[in-house]
């Protein structure tokens, strides 16, 4: 095995690992032998960040007659900076660095010279293409001006900025950042301070940039932030918090290549006003909005708003995303998704429409069977939904129609056949291992693997075990002996680890997959 190892070639060997995405594979990886070595260690090393774990230490403390236990907070730092001054040829693998403003601010233990350190081991990362700098510190960050010197001065610009941070930065930082050229992608995030949305740089990004997330843009008037947008005519994914909703379809009009919108549905009271631009609005292949009301009539608005947002007239749309939040006024603790809205996203969209994630959003079970008529490519839906108490075969019916479906995760309500009202939520007893079994094999085309239904979800696979049946007939009169293999569908129930993922996203292979093909 070990010379088969060797003659492998690493040109094939690289894209092999770089399908694994955890760091303790790398390393595994890394000790087969030399030339896994080769593979893995460009992928261990092509995305560093900072690390501050906190440890607890305990000292028991005698006073008098009494015992105390004090308890010690300690932070440790966990910086690439040392292996990279040590070893300054795996800098050439690093594309990403995070670094923490933190750090830079207060001493460490053992850290006094932390700043000239990892100014020394970035300056050597001469292939570096991403860099994020966050800081949930009280500083302005200063430091952040010499880290940006050292980007400036290498021989190929960078192609991403992240800074995100608590507190607002100086002025003088600002006007260092702006000065940064070529970048393709932008993220801002300061929770404090002035809104900062480009102004006096987009000029110099418009050439380049493509991609573009403003975490604050409450407060600013729209004129200006149209007025940044026109120089940005590159841009194909837009994400935006804080825009009022009246603002984003005339961006829109502004933005031809955009493929990717992010945005909140923030209705403004006065008169909204159409966009005046003639220009028809860019093909979205990707619509996420989140809104949230305290009225449950607040979203009525919402859906004659996105389709301004994606009128057509021909199909592009590939995800729509809701992210709804509406308090429970009168019970009314959901948003529901009309069916106007289902037969409109059909007409315009149903033969490009991949994924539909509603998350908690209501939708009726004979709406869910429309949207697989008029959208069969549908691979994934996320969405909440009401279903008599043990009738589970009213969603298998709702589905059927769904030949690509490959995702499906429901906040179902049961209700009682006495109409006594909806059982508790969480209580999944109605929905057991064999119902999931039940819709992902109800036919032979059916590709449906992962269900979740109230935050516990269920994963179908295919599994070969050793048949322990001797003698067991065949096709054409044959026997099966002992010990020969059998695929056999088995179906597992797990947890969520993270329950927003499970509401608001799907299974990542399954949008790598949509993507690809």
């Amino acid at each position: 095995m070990g010379v088969v190892f060797a003659d492998l070639p690493l040109d094939i060997l690289y894209p092999i690992l770089e399908h694994l995405n955890d760091a303790k594979d790398w390393c595994v990886c890394a000790v087969v032998n030399k030339t896994f070595n080769k593979g893995a260690t460009p992928l261990l090393y092509r995305s560093l960040d900072t690390r501050i774990i906190s440890k607890v230490s305990r000292r028991l403390i005698v006073v008098v007659s009494a015992a105390v236990l004090r308890c010690d907070l300690q932070s440790v730092v966990h910086h690439p900076a040392s292996t990279l001054l040590k070893r300054p040829e795996l800098a050439s693998y690093v594309h990403h660095v995070t670094e923490s403003g933190a750090l830079h601010v207060r001493v460490m233990a053992g850290w006094n010279d932390i700043t000239e350190e990892a100014v020394k081991a970035l300056s050597l990362c001469t292939s570096l293409k991403s860099f994020t700098w966050t800081d949930d510190s009280r500083s302005q960050g200063f430091a952040l001006m010499v880290f940006l010197d050292i980007i400036k001065g290498f021989p190929a610009p960078l192609e991403e900025l992240n800074i995100r941070t608590h507190n607002a930065l100086a002025t003088e930082v600002w006007d260092e950042t702006n000065k940064v050229a070529g970048l393709k992608r932008v993220s801002i995030w300061c929770m404090e301070g002035p809104p900062r949305v480009l102004q006096g740089w987009s000029e110099l990004l418009g050439p380049t940039l493509t991609h573009l997330e403003l975490g604050r843009c409450a407060g600013v008037p729209p004129t200006i932030l149209i007025a940044v947008l026109l120089h940005l005519p590159h841009l194909e994914e837009l994400r935006l918090k804080g825009a009022p909703a009246s603002v984003i379809t005339s961006v829109l009009s502004i933005l031809p290549n955009l493929k990717v919108l992010d945005t909140e549905y923030l209705p403004s009271f006065g008169r909204s006003r159409p966009s005046s631009s003639s220009n028809p609005p860019p093909a979205l292949t990707n619509l996420t909005v989140r809104t949230s009301s305290g009225d449950y009539l607040g979203p009525t608005k919402l859906w004659p708003w996105i389709h301004q947002l994606v009128p057509g007239p021909g199909p592009s749309l590939q995800v729509f995303s809701l992210h709804s939040f509406i308090m429970n006024v009168m019970g009314k603790g959901r948003a529901t998704v009309p069916r106007s809205y289902i037969l409109e996203l059909g007409r315009i969209h149903g033969p490009t429409v991949r994924e539909v994630l509603l998350g908690d959003a209501q939708v009726m079970l004979s709406d869910i069977e429309c949207l697989f008529e008029l959208c069969p490519r549908v691979e994934v839906v996320s969405c909440g939904t009401v279903v008599d108490l043990g009738r589970v075969d009213m969603i298998k019916k709702a589905i059927s129609g769904g030949e690509q479906l490959r995702s499906l995760t429901l906040q179902v309500d049961w209700i009682p056949a006495d109409n006594t009202g909806p059982i508790n939520p969480k209580e999944n007893s109605t929905f057991t291992e064999e119902d999931a079994k039940d819709l992902m094999m109800r036919s032979d085309e059916s590709k449906l693997r992962f269900i979740s239904v109230n935050d516990v979800h269920y994963t179908g696979k295919w599994v070969v075990q050793e048949d322990q049946d001797n003698g067991e007939e065949l096709k054409g009169g044959q026997k099966r002996s002992r010990g020969d293999p059998k695929l056999e569908f088995v179906v597992t129930t797990d947890l969520p680890k993270d329950r927003w993922f499970l509401r608001f996203g799907s299974i990542p292979s399954l949008s790598k997959m949509a993507a690809s093909s």
